[in-house]
């Protein structure tokens, strides 16, 4: 007889395989119950994220080093921005004239220049795993939101991914259960054809055939019986119709469908993945949808650096700034954190293939809307950028201002695997000059 356990999360979320009824329906039932003990303590607020996977260079974006030597500044000159004495990179136009709306922590350090445990640290505030033993050994930042304080909207996820998860593997839940896990949309936004293939009915089935939802329901019941000798279906009743709801339903289809935004908004967002991904992520928060990752092309540039940053820098200021615009615009900027962080930064020092290495000692974050103040530089790096000059700022630190403004607890403990209680923050503190 086929056991729940033997069925993974990712052939529940196929739909054409009957397994999916079951899989949505249960992972709904777990994250209301999980959310269901946070609600009175948590906020309206949700988070978008930008995860510059492989390590973005702070020196030729937010910390621009003008009067140090060629090899320390870089190939790019400083502009000013519509915040008096603030300068970025000139490859960031469009994000400096909304920089009163963004800040900017210029000293986050870790102690780890390796991609992986770096992305470990960045993703769940704690170090990890090793080259020897890469495991994830906690749960995500994003994983973290969906257990704590879950949708918005049910039956929008709560945690989704775009196009799908990444950051070597550190996106997930761990101990704190599969039904946290993102849900990934699995395709690129800005595809001519874009769908999202974890929403497609299954094969014989029509919107049209499941408008009584009696083909559907017979399905899950059938499927109900095969694997119920655990228990794990009790009370699935409930949740039949809200499951049902997101693989049928008009709503979870519509915040989707970016055809039906104006040409002009998207064409401001821009046509790459960068900006329809930023987009799409407007609509999921809109939906319900409380932590979307959108994960970015490749930043990690040992070699000609500036071929690598003129093919990202540009989509991604225009994607940044675009978002920051239009939550203003729609009133939604206060209740909604864009975060753009990586696993690191680059070396202070170009090195002889005219790129940058890996760099942890200090380097740059973005932090905007949710209740975060904006117009603020945090901190500072030494005069040539290879160290923090002044206040020191961990990635538990950045995870507890986040957590605090999205009204999550920062006493949270969750059990590990052995039964444990670990702190959501350990030793972090919100970051004071952005509350």
């Amino acid at each position: 007889m086929l056991r729940l356990q033997r069925v993974t999360r990712r052939s529940l979320l196929q739909i054409g395989a009957p397994a999916l009824g079951l899989g949505i329906a249960d992972l709904l039932r777990l994250e209301s119950q999980a959310a269901e003990t946070s609600k009175s303590s948590a906020s309206g607020k949700s988070i978008i994220v930008f995860w510059t996977d492989g390590g973005i260079s702070q020196q030729d974006t937010y910390d621009v080093k003008p009067e140090a030597p060629a090899e320390y500044r870089g190939m790019y000159q400083p502009i000013g921005t519509n915040l008096p004495g603030v300068q970025l990179s000139e490859k960031l136009p469009c994000q400096a004239r909304v920089m009163d709306r963004v800040s900017i922590v210029r000293s986050v350090h870790h102690e780890n220049g390796i991609h992986a445990p770096s992305a470990h640290w960045m993703q769940t505030g704690y170090f990890g795993p090793t080259l020897a033993r890469n495991a994830a050994q906690k749960p995500s930042f994003g994983a973290v939101i969906s257990r704590s304080i879950g949708s918005r909207q049910p039956p929008m996820p709560a945690y989704v991914t775009i196009p799908k998860s990444e950051a070597f593997g550190y996106q997930g839940a761990v101990y704190l259960g599969k039904a946290y896990n993102p849900f990934e949309v699995g395709a690129d936004p800005n595809g001519k054809d874009f769908k999202v293939p974890n929403l497609s009915l299954p094969n014989g089935l029509t919107a049209k055939s499941v408008d009584s939802r009696r083909a559907l329901l017979k399905t899950f019941d059938t499927f109900r019986r095969d694997v119920d000798d655990n228990g794990v279906m009790e009370g699935l009743d409930t949740f039949k119709k809200q499951a049902l709801e997101m693989v049928a339903g008009d709503r979870m289809r519509a915040a989707f469908d970016l055809s039906s935004e104006d040409d002009k908004l998207r064409d401001q967002y821009g046509r790459h993945r960068y900006g329809q991904s930023a987009l799409l992520a407007r609509r999921l928060i809109e939906a319900g949808a409380r932590c979307v990752n959108i994960n970015t092309g490749n930043w990690d540039h040992h070699n000609d650096i500036a071929k690598g940053l003129e093919d990202h820098l540009p989509p991604l200021d225009r994607a940044i700034a675009a978002l920051v615009e239009d939550l203003s615009a729609r009133g939604m900027l206060d209740d909604v954190i864009v975060y753009c962080v990586g696993e690191f930064g680059r070396t202070p020092r170009m090195n002889g293939h005219a790129g940058r290495d890996h760099w942890s000692d200090c380097f740059s974050v973005l932090l905007a809307g949710g209740g975060i103040r904006g117009g603020r530089i945090v901190g500072a790096s030494e005069k040539w950028g290879g160290g923090v000059q002044e206040r020191l700022v961990t990635p538990l630190d950045l995870l507890a201002t986040i957590y605090h403004q999205l009204g999550i607890p920062l006493d949270t403990h969750y059990e590990d695997a052995s039964g444990r209680p670990i702190s959501i923050i350990g030793s972090g503190q919100p970051i004071q000059e952005l509350l």
